[in-house]
């Protein structure tokens, strides 16, 4: 079942693309933003051998990275056009090892509000061209209203 969610910015697919390609950390690590919806995007990683840790598996806190931005870009896509948002929190549980060429995370908005939006990211390693669930994280985000991340708006504050 897909839930459906109230859009209060009818450009929110390039307002999410703009913001992710201001995020230098995202460049440097080579994550790509590779799908945006309502109440979801996809981020990808692909392997570097700079980005692993000591037996060669994608390191921990990129994981994470991931799982944030992704589980934060799903709660963006639901704001107004004003808005920012700042993680508050998130639990990852890492399951297995993140030993492949590939990670993916997904996010979906679990429960959207007008001040905090929970989501879900999955976050899987592909290995052999088989996706392996490898980590899973919960979020909680804040709307931060007019106080958009774009320099080109005018801020009201």
């Amino acid at each position: 079942m897909v839930a459906e969610f109230k859009l209060r910015n009818k450009d929110y697919a390039a307002r999410i693309r703009a913001s992710f390609e201001r995020q230098h950390f995202m460049s440097l690590i080579g994550a790509q933003l590779t799908k945006v919806a309502p109440g979801g995007v996809e981020i990808q990683l692909p392997f570097r051998k700079d980005l692993t840790q000591q037996h060669g598996f994608f390191h921990g806190g990129l994981i994470g990275t991931i799982a944030d931005n992704a589980g934060g870009y799903a709660s963006f896509t639901l704001m107004e056009a004003s808005d920012s948002i700042l993680t508050l929190e998130f639990k990852l549980n890492i399951m297995a090892p993140a030993n492949g060429n590939l990670l993916i995370s997904r996010a979906r908005v679990l429960r959207p509000g007008s001040r905090v939006t929970v989501s879900q990211s999955d976050i899987y390693v592909v290995r052999d061209d088989t996706e392996y669930l490898c980590a899973t994280m919960l979020g909680t985000f804040m709307t931060m209203p007019d106080m958009s991340d774009d320099p080109s708006v005018q801020k009201t504050r």
